[in-house]
């Protein structure tokens, strides 16, 4: 019985348990504590990890007027967020929160060998450095363009085909290689996106409930196999004209190297990661070109007068628009794929946030839904108005959102952020417009609206698949 009440003591604590064991422990005074839910005995708050937590989290905050910062407790995990963007800029950009926690799903998965997951030390910087220096710098993204022309020329032929001949198509072929591609994303991306009970309640460790631990097991032979087999039909063309990722990576000498191992780690994540988010904010963005068709005649306005009607867009067209980079950062604004910015920050030593106490081994997170949706940042923050980063004289027309003001940081910002986010930015914007200068895009018919409720799972997907008819404009 004795564990029982040490148990409910715990979780009397404002934060609830996880905080409670942590101040009884250090006998650290309450009366500066991070207000916050107690949650359940031992469990804590776990339950607003689940179904919408970005939605959970900021109600939660809001009831116990902890937006600047809240504590809450995922079982023995000691856990703060914040939905105000100084707080966050705060954490994001400190060394302190420099690591990121080790799901079991993440280790398994061999996240940890890549960018995302490593923990921060040597490895990861020097995975940091390759990222910059040879993966995504303006050359690299630059001698890249001309496959993302061609895909975009394949994603036009797919849908004008099937815009005559099927209601229904599908963005890429169905042959076997693709088909697997595809199973092994979806299964690592449900994997990653579980909240998984033992990397909270460790004492749960033998009993695999989820079965989280066997699906790894089985996933991973097969990643290896299939990463592997890229890799080497990449080694025995070297010198050929195509020079992605694998072939920078197969080119690093001295102490950028990477062993084979290291390599399948960092591809897999590249794979992994780049199809998740640039498929989820197209379709999103498409989502508001159909419910709003006056926006998407403006776009399409601004396309026809840098681009014309007889030539197809390039990605230095992009560049001299003002209104489809403006819808860009307005969609990301209402509907970020990482609203919680995918993958908390770790504590590595004691440190202040907010004039509060956080100890080393505490997770933080940022709810960016939470910052972009807020009235007190944000003019009619519910509005989809792509013109308050277009209008000359609004003071966001020149907005970055690459890291620079967390009122909108969709990709996270510090040590820690997407080391592929200006590629990503681009390939979206460019792709968009593609799929824009090409075709009218209207509802599929008026029983079935376009439906903008959301699903979050590893990114916040839309709920209902988006369903589009598609009308040629330049014919």
């Amino acid at each position: 019985m004795a564990w029982l009440g040490k148990a409910l003591c715990f979780w009397f604590f404002p934060g609830g348990p996880a905080w409670g064991k942590y101040n009884w422990l250090t006998k650290r005074a309450s009366s500066n504590a991070i207000p916050g839910p107690k949650g359940f005995p031992i469990v804590g708050s776990m339950n607003l990890m689940n179904n919408m937590a970005h939605h959970k989290l900021c109600a939660a905050a809001k009831s116990f007027g902890a937006k600047r910062l809240m504590a809450f407790s995922m079982g023995e995990t000691r856990a703060i967020i914040t939905c105000n963007p100084d707080v966050a800029k705060e954490i994001l950009n400190s060394s302190v929160f420099a690591d990121r926690p080790v799901k079991e799903s993440a280790y398994s998965l061999m996240f940890n060998r890549a960018i995302g997951f490593a923990p921060y030390g040597v490895y990861w910087r020097t995975l940091r450095r390759i990222a910059a220096t040879h993966l995504f710098c303006p050359k690299q993204i630059s001698s890249t363009e001309g496959q993302r022309l061609d895909i975009a020329s394949q994603m036009v032929s797919i849908i004008a085909f099937a815009g005559e001949s099927s209601p229904k198509y599908h963005l890429g072929s169905s042959n076997p290689e693709t088909e697997e591609l595809s199973q092994l994303v979806e299964e690592g991306y449900d994997l990653l996106g579980k909240l998984n009970w033992f990397d909270h309640l460790p004492w749960l460790g033998g009993l695999d409930i989820q079965k989280i631990r066997r699906r790894c097991y089985e996933l991973v032979p097969r990643v290896n196999k299939f990463v592997n087999k890229i890799i080497q039909e990449h080694k025995l063309r070297i010198g050929t004209k195509n020079y992605d990722f694998v072939d920078v990576l197969l080119s690093l000498n001295g102490p950028d190297r990477l062993s084979e191992n290291d390599m399948i780690a960092v591809l897999w994540e590249m794979i992994f990661r780049g199809t998740d988010t640039v498929a989820v904010l197209i379709e999103w963005i498409l989502a508001r070109m159909v419910l709003h068709p006056e926006i998407q005649s403006r776009v399409q306005a601004e396309l026809d007068e840098v681009v014309g009607k007889s030539r197809p867009l390039t990605e230095s067209d992009v560049q001299s628009m003002v209104y489809l980079p403006a819808v860009v950062k307005e969609v990301l604004r209402l509907h970020p794929p990482g609203p919680l910015l995918s993958w908390a920050r770790l504590a590595i030593t004691d440190t202040t946030v907010d004039g509060h106490h956080v100890p080393s081994g505490t997770t933080a997170m940022v709810n960016m839904w939470a910052i972009t949706r807020d009235p007190e940042v944000w003019v009619d923050p519910l509005k989809f108005m792509p013109e308050r980063f277009a209008s000359k004289e609004g003071p966001d027309v020149e907005f970055s959102v690459l890291g620079s003001d967390l009122r909108l940081s969709p990709f996270g910002s510090g040590r820690r952020s997407c080391p592929g986010k200006t590629l990503g930015l681009a390939t979206v914007s460019f792709w968009v417009g593609t799929l824009l200068h090409e075709f009218k895009w209207v509802p599929s018919d008026h029983k079935n609206p376009v439906d903008l409720g959301e699903v979050l799972r590893l990114s916040c997907e839309m709920a209902n698949p988006l369903k589009v008819k598609v009308h040629p404009r330049l014919r």
